[in-house]
């Protein structure tokens, strides 16, 4: 039989099911005299790697075609190594990897480091963040985490569950492999939380409905995931707690009156309990007090009484004023003919006023002159 095994292609012969060699290029023939003869011809550029099994096989019973037409590639159980193609990063191989590349006329090449180094180095993390972009990204690059943390943030690195160090931002590479590495993004501007729904009965039975805000951000973020595994939820819980004491101790008179309490109290409460736990609340305050249904009926009933109530007083205050004035103004008409002729030309004006047209018989002093006829008679 004969095969013709292309260039960068490499030829295994295989007689009754076992490899007996490695051929190079070319054609080659073989007889077959009885037995079951075949050459399998591999693209080395196509499978770089062998396989596990065949890998361990050469090794074992073909040594010298291995080192002349493999790459033996052995990190060792303390160690990683970075394999390089062209100097272009191909692939990152974990500990312990033993494992066999066809020679295809790409140089390789392979730098070990050990695996007690947890950070990656700022040139490989742009390599591997630039790498990710392109269509061909690098072999095992799931064994790197890379922690970018944008302006005004910081990134709590976490390995194997203990907090290490607060990272400021930019970009930041660590290693998986060995670890349990965990790098967690922090807000450190100011941040709203919102406490809505919160049905609390107050000192006389009522049922209301409040929903609170509060303005918060960290104070140290450290100490806050020192003591705290949930920062945020042990604030929100604090919030309820304190709104529900303060609420809870007060008759619903008491806080309609005085809506800012609650606020004033809760944020005294609030102080006090956060300033150990590396948060700070900047501002808290009630946004709805929501009542029953029959319960704003009834209030509405007792304002509408007050302001009522409030309508007649001012009403019976301006009508005494008012009947007071007369009987001030009749006393000074009495002993005073002046101040009793300018009223009765005050009315006289008010009167010509309402008419269209006045027809004057005899002068005006005619007409002045009866009125205070008239005003004789009544006398």
């Amino acid at each position: 039989m004969f095969v013709q095994i292309p260039a960068w292609h490499i030829g295994i012969l295989l007689i009754d099911g076992v490899v007996q060699q490695l051929l190079q290029p070319g054609l080659q023939g073989y007889w077959r005299f009885g037995h079951d003869v075949e050459i399998k011809v591999i693209d080395t550029r196509l499978h770089e790697q062998l396989e596990e099994d065949l890998a361990e096989y050469l090794r074992e019973h073909h040594r010298d075609g291995v080192e002349q037409y493999c790459d033996a590639i052995r990190i060792a159980d303390n160690e990683m190594g970075l394999l390089y193609e062209h100097d272009v990063l191909r692939e990152i191989l974990s500990p312990a990897t033993r494992c066999l590349y066809w020679k295809n006329g790409n140089p390789r090449r392979i730098v070990k480091f050990k695996t007690s180094e947890l950070e990656v180095s700022p040139e490989l993390v742009s390599l591997l963040t630039a790498s990710m972009s392109r269509k061909h990204s690098v072999k095992g690059w799931d064994s790197v985490l890379i922690a970018q943390i944008p302006a005004w943030h910081l990134g709590i690195l976490k390995v194997d569950g203990t907090v290490q160090e607060l990272l400021q931002p930019g970009i930041k590479g660590y290693w998986r492999v060995g670890y349990d590495v965990a790098v967690e993004i922090i807000d450190t501007r100011l941040q709203s939380l919102e406490v809505s729904g919160q049905e609390i009965l107050t000192r006389d039975k009522v049922n209301l409905r409040i929903n609170l805000s509060a303005n918060w951000r960290y104070h140290d973020v450290l100490m806050a995931y020192g003591q705290l595994s949930e920062p945020v939820a042990y604030l929100y819980r604090e919030l309820q707690f304190a709104l529900r004491e303060v609420v809870g101790t007060r008759s619903l008179d008491e806080l309609l009156e005085n809506k800012q309490v609650i606020d004033e109290l809760v944020s005294q409460q609030l102080l006090e309990i956060t300033q150990n736990f590396g948060l700070e609340v900047a501002s808290l305050g009630v946004k709805d007090i929501i009542l029953p249904g029959d319960m704003k009926a009834i209030l509405s009933q007792v304002v509408e009484a007050e302001k009522s109530a409030q309508a007649n007083v001012i009403r019976r205050r301006e009508e005494t004023a008012a009947t007071r004035s007369l009987l001030n103004t009749a006393k000074v008409m009495e002993n005073n003919p002046i101040a009793l002729r300018l009223k009765e030309l005050e009315t006289l004006e008010s009167i010509a006023e309402r008419i269209n047209q006045i027809s004057v018989y005899g002068g005006l002093d005619q007409v002045l002159n009866g009125l205070v006829h008239i005003k004789g008679e009544q006398k």
